[in-house]
Order: structure tokens, then C-alpha cells, then sequence
């Protein structure tokens, strides 16, 4: 049985929960258009719509400070990840905003109208504030913190806040009703005790209520950013202010630290945890471990404008869910643009994610690149650069394999990877480009009794090692390339009783009677329409071609599902579904877990298609279902 005040009454809303600011946007819109003098009565729906917009903000800033781990992965206090479990629990961690929003209102038109007639400013107001947060809100926080750590009602209410295994920003948000009505009282009296005394203003209440969750977030943010030189010069101010390290351990140890910000309650009451300096100062002072050498490291560069807001340090929700273009993100397209630009003048390859599996870890990389600059005979130069310094970097570090994602191996670019391997002969960090792995999951998707297979992309390394393999058991290839000096070199390599099995063909029209296609090079609309109905289109193109047909099947992209005991994941693989990584980089991971130390560059061996396969499968990754015709994706929109 669900406890009293355990959950939200909007909790089954989703996100129509926020049409509960309607009210607050009516009033104020209305009072605009009526024709009268004086709209005062609307002006605290104004400014409670304005501040719950900043309180999101500051959540938000939090956030993605939190999780840039290129700036400060060194001084992160918990070293796990955050996976998916832990985001989707905290998905509705701005339920005590709309709370507190209702609550605001209900208060200044019913409770204490007088609130409507505050001043702007009232320095007098800030003392008393300041005087009635510390002498009752910080003592009354400690207690009922102490309470809620009591069987009971930790049980049916605080255990949802410690739930989270490693604090975050939106942590802080994500309690119980109960909790959070309380929370809502202890906030409310500094404010109301100081308009009582008659020395209230509008800029109290902005200042207090923005930097209260200031400090909460910063307590969650799991990275640890106030300096221990500032107690050593100023000692009484480490009970005066807490830090993300306080809070931190009282998560780990929960009989201790219940201070809401200020540790001084802690250690007149005798539950300040020893640790609590100690930690902050070999944490701040970054005396402790170095960021721990990743094992493994994917190589990955940004696909366009919009795909750059799916990073984990940008919008958390939207990294955990398969991209897809949200309407509501288009107005920050310039801003990322203007962001994008800059890497491209300044930025290096920085961390962006990680998770670790089965006691390794995991990293990927991100090379400041978008998709369209590969294709910059320009920019080619600068991008092998990156690459490279990528390349020495995990070298130098220990990593014992780097996967090069994409673009990132292109032939044109760099021979898919021979370029550096040719270069630096001593490499102990193996380079993979994962198209083995890659070529192996097209190759198992296709049906297994197929007999004839229509190959755009033909000449690629791709191509080539699927027509190697595919004309070795028995299956017609239609090649489709103008060049007949690539054509023959391919068909060369394979055995003498299977050339036969491999057909050269320039048109698009060939393969009107054939209803298996692999596309490896973009194809329109108007190619597609040569395919016959019910054709299946298996691709490794990218980006991926355009579902024109409707009664055709287009599967996605080569991918695998990682091995279940993956830990600390918690974003998706651009347009992957959850716990889903490209085949280039499911390549990487196999090559690790096998501790194969060859470089896995240049052309695909084909031989060992299967072996690499057959690995994958003997580690736990699986392949992914995703064929779908194009009639069953209308239906389920």
C-alpha cells in the first residue's frame, strides 16, 4: 500500500503536468489585454512563472556542469556512472517546483495578500532573512532530516531521495510530496518571518528561493568545487558552508551530515562525519587518484548541429533516449552552432561519456568535428591531426584499444586507420576500426537462404569484404560500380570456383527482380523505386538512406546490444536504442575483451568475419532485431 503523501497527485500526467502553469500564464496574459490601469494583481503570477523558469535553469546549469567530464572528471567524488535506472527515476525531478508554484500562489492571493505590495528592495529584509534561516530553518531542517532517516519514514519516503547511487543536481529534486511540502515550510519561513516584520521585498524572495537550490545542487553535483584553502584561511567558515564532499558522504553514510548547508548543526549535535575535511581537501586538492586510465576508448566526432544537443553534458534526458530532431530544441540550433564554430577554431578531443564493463572502463572520446567538415578537402589535414593526437594521447595514457568511429576512419581520410599505424610502427594501444564486427552483423541479417544480393558500395572495404564473403557461399553478388579495373581486383581475390558468383552491373535497374539490397552508398528516392515490393534494404551508410518506400523494409544501422552486466551507462549511441552501440564500436569492445594485439586497420580480412562474430557472441553482446518496414512504422506513429 502506497503512504500517505508518498506520491504526486500529477505523477500519471506526464508532460502534461506542466499545463499546471496555465493558470499563472492566463492571468497574467489576460491582465495585459484588459483595459484598466493597474494590473498588480497578475504581477506575482508574473514573477512566480519568472522564478520557477530560473529555478529550472539553475538545475539545469548544475547538470551539465556536473557532467562535463572533460573539465573536471579528476574531481568527480563518486567515480560511478550514472545509468539509465537512476535517470529514469529522476525523470520528474522538477515536481517541487510546480509544487512550490501552487503553493506561492496560495499564499499571496489568500494567506498574506500583503505580499502583493513588497518593495523592490529592503536591506533590512536580507538581515532578517538571513537571521531566521539561521536560527530556525537550519536547525528545523537537521531534525526533520534526522526524522526522515527514521525507520518508517525512511522507508516509505526518503528511501526514493537515497536511491540514487551517485548524487546529481536533479537528485536533489527528487523526493516524496511529503518531503518536499516540508522542504516547502522550511523555505517559506525565513520569507514570510521577514515580510511579517514588515521588511519584505521582491528581491528577498528572488535571492532566497534561487539560492537555496543553488546549494542544493551544488551539495548533489558529485564534483567537488569549493577549495580547501578557503577553510585554511577562514577555519570557522567549514561550518558555515557545506561542500558536494559533505553532502556526498552522508549518502554513503547516512547516520551523518544531515546539515542542510551550514555543518554547524552537525557538530553541536554530534553527527559530523570525521571524513568530512579530510576527503574535501585530498578531493579539492586533487591529492587523491588521478582520473582512472580508461582500457577502452571509442573515438567519436559530432554528427550535425542537432546531434550535438543530444551530449550528456547538454540535456541529460535527451541523451538517454535514441536521438530524434525535438521541435523544441530548434530555437538553441544558433547558439550550438556558434558553439560548434568555436570548437572548430579552439577545442581538442575531450572526454564525453563513459561506462565500465566487467572491471573495465570504457570511455568515449569526441573529436571537435562535425560530419560535413570530413568532406572539407581543407579541413582533412586538421582532422588527421586530432586523430592522431587522440592516438598518442591513449598511448601514452595505457589504453590498450581505441575504436575509430565513422568518419573517423574514413579511406579517403586516413586508409581507415593505416595512416597512423604506418606512422607510429610502436603503438601499444591497439587502433580498430571495427568493420569486421561491422560486416559480420550485415551478413547475419540477411536471410538465410538467400541466393541473390543486389551490393551498392560495392568497391568500399565494406563492400568488398561482403562480396568476398558472400560469393564463397554460393550467393550471386550484383556489384554495382562504373569501374571495372576495381571490379576485377575484388573478384580476383576470390576463389576461382566462386568469380562467377560475383556479376558487375552499373544500373540501378539490374536489380528490379531482386529483393535483397545492401546499400553502402546513399541511394534517393528515385534509386529506390527500381527495387521490387517487399524488397529488404540492409545499409552501412551513413547517414542512413530515406524510408521512401512504404512497402519495403529498411533495417537500421549495423549495431549490437552490450553485455548485460554493463554498468554506469546511462546515454544512447545517437540514434541507438538504450544499451545499443554501433558495430564499429561493439568491434572495439570485442577486441578488448578478447585482448587480441593486433591493429585492426585497412582492409577487412575476411577470413576472420566469422571468428569475430562467433566473439561477440561468446562475450554477451547480442545482435539487434531492427528491421521494420516502413507500413509498421506509420501504424505505430
Amino acid at each position: 500500500m502506497v503512504a500517505p503523501l508518498s506520491a504526486w497527485p500529477w505523477e500519471n500526467f506526464g508532460r502534461f503536468k506542466y499545463l499546471l502553469y496555465g493558470p499563472f500564464l492566463a492571468k497574467v496574459a489576460c491582465s495585459r489585454f484588459q483595459d484598466r490601469e493597474g494590473p498588480e494583481d497578475s504581477n506575482w503570477c508574473l514573477h512566480i512563472l519568472i522564478i520557477c523558469a530560473l529555478r529550472g535553469l539553475i538545475h539545469q546549469l548544475w547538470s551539465s556542469y556536473s557532467n562535463m567530464l572533460f573539465l573536471k572528471r579528476n574531481r568527480r567524488i563518486v567515480q560511478q556512472g550514472v545509468d539509465f535506472k537512476q535517470i529514469d527515476m529522476e525523470w520528474d525531478w522538477d515536481n517541487f517546483i510546480i509544487l512550490q508554484a501552487l503553493i506561492a500562489s496560495i499564499a499571496c492571493y489568500t494567506m498574506f495578500p500583503f505580499l502583493e505590495n513588497l518593495p523592490l528592495w529592503n536591506t533590512k529584509g536580507f538581515i532578517a532573512l538571513l537571521t531566521l534561516h539561521m536560527a530556525v530553518s537550519e536547525p528545523l531542517y537537521y531534525w526533520m532530516h534526522r526524522c526522515f532517516h527514521g525507520n518508517h519514514l525512511f522507508t516509505h519516503y526518503h528511501s526514493l531521495h537515497h536511491s540514487s547511487p551517485v548524487p546529481q543536481p536533479f537528485t536533489a529534486g527528487n523526493a516524496t510530496l511529503l518531503e518536499h511540502l516540508v522542504l516547502t515550510g522550511i523555505i517559506g519561513i525565513p520569507i514570510l518571518g521577514a515580510s511579517l516584520m514588515g521588511y519584505g521585498s521582491i528581491s528577498m524572495i528572488y535571492a532566497y528561493v534561487l539560492i537555496f537550490d543553488f546549494l542544493r545542487c551544488l551539495g548533489h553535483c558529485n564534483v567537488e568545487v569549493v577549495p580547501y584553502q578557503i577553510f585554511q584561511t577562514i577555519p570557522v567558515l567549514r561550518y558555515l558552508i557545506y561542500t558536494p564532499t559533505y553532502h556526498s558522504l552522508h549518502h554513503q553514510d547516512m547516520g551523518t551530515n544531515f546539515c542542510l548547508f551550514m555543518p554547524l548543526f552537525d557538530a553541536f549535535w554530534k553527527t559530523l562525519n570525521g571524513k568530512s575535511w579530510e576527503l574535501h581537501e585530498k578531493i579539492s586538492s586533487n591529492l587523491g587518484k588521478s582520473a582512472r586510465v580508461p582500457d577502452f576508448v571509442f573515438l567519436a566526432h559530432v554528427v550535425d548541429v542537432s546531434a550535438a544537443l543530444h551530449a550528456p553534458f547538454v540535456f541529460r534526458s535527451f541523451a538517454a533516449m535514441p536521438f530524434s530532431t525535438n521541435m523544441l530544441l530548434i530555437p538553441l540550433w544558433p547558439g550550438t552552432l556558434s558553439v560548434l564554430l568555436m570548437m572548430w577554431a579552439w577545442s581538442k578531443t575531450f572526454v564525453s561519456s563513459f561506462y565500465q564493463l566487467r572491471g573495465r572502463l570504457h570511455q568515449t572520446w569526441v573529436v571537435p568535428r562535425c560530419g560535413f567538415q570530413y568532406f572539407l578537402p581543407f579541413a582533412r589535414e586538421g582532422i588527421n591531426k586530432h586523430i592522431e593526437q587522440a592516438i598518442l594521447r591513449a598511448d601514452k595514457l595505457g589504453v590498450k584499444v581505441i575504436s575509430l568511429a565513422a568518419l573517423n576512419k574514413n579511406e579517403a581520410l586516413n586508409g581507415g586507420g593505416t595512416l597512423f599505424v604506418n606512422k607510429h610502427p610502436n603503438l601499444k594501444v591497439r587502433v580498430v576500426h571495427g568493420n569486421t564486427l561491422t560486416a559480420a552483423v550485415i551478413l547475419n541479417d540477411l536471410p538465410k537462404d538467400v541466393e541473390e544480393v543486389f551490393l551498392t558500395g560495392a568497391t568500399s572495404k565494406l563492400g568488398r569484404a561482403i562480396a568476398l564473403y558472400l560469393c564463397r557461399r554460393r550467393v550471386r553478388v550484383l556489384m554495382l560500380t562504373l569501374s571495372g579495373e576495381r571490379f576485377q581486383n575484388i573478384q580476383e581475390e576470390a576463389p576461382m570456383d566462386c568469380q562467377s558468383n560475383l556479376v558487375q552491373v552499373t544500373k540501378y535497374q539490374a536489380a528490379r527482380n531482386c529483393k535483397t539490397w545492401i546499400v553502402g552508398k546513399w541511394i534517393t528516392p528515385r534509386q529506390q523505386s527500381w527495387a521490387p515490393r517487399g524488397t529488404h534494404f540492409h545499409q552501412f551508410v551513413v547517414p542512413p538512406i530515406l524510408p521512401f518506400r512504404r512497402d519495403c523494409i529498411y533495417s537500421d544501422l549495423a549495431a549490437m546490444r552490450l553485455p548485460d552486466d554493463v554498468q554506469g551507462l546511462g546515454c544512447c549511441e545517437y540514434t541507438m536504442e538504450r544499451g545499443v552501440v554501433h558495430a564499429c564500436h561493439a568491434g572495439g569492445v570485442v577486441h578488448l575483451l578478447e585482448g587480441w594485439t593486433h591493429h585492426e586497420v585497412g582492409a577487412i580480412d575476411v577470413d576472420r568475419i566469422d571468428l569475430v562474430w562467433a566473439s561477440a557472441l561468446k562475450h554477451g553482446l547480442r545482435p539487434v532485431s531492427s528491421s521494420t518496414s516502413n507500413i509498421s512504422r506509420r501504424k505505430a506513429s
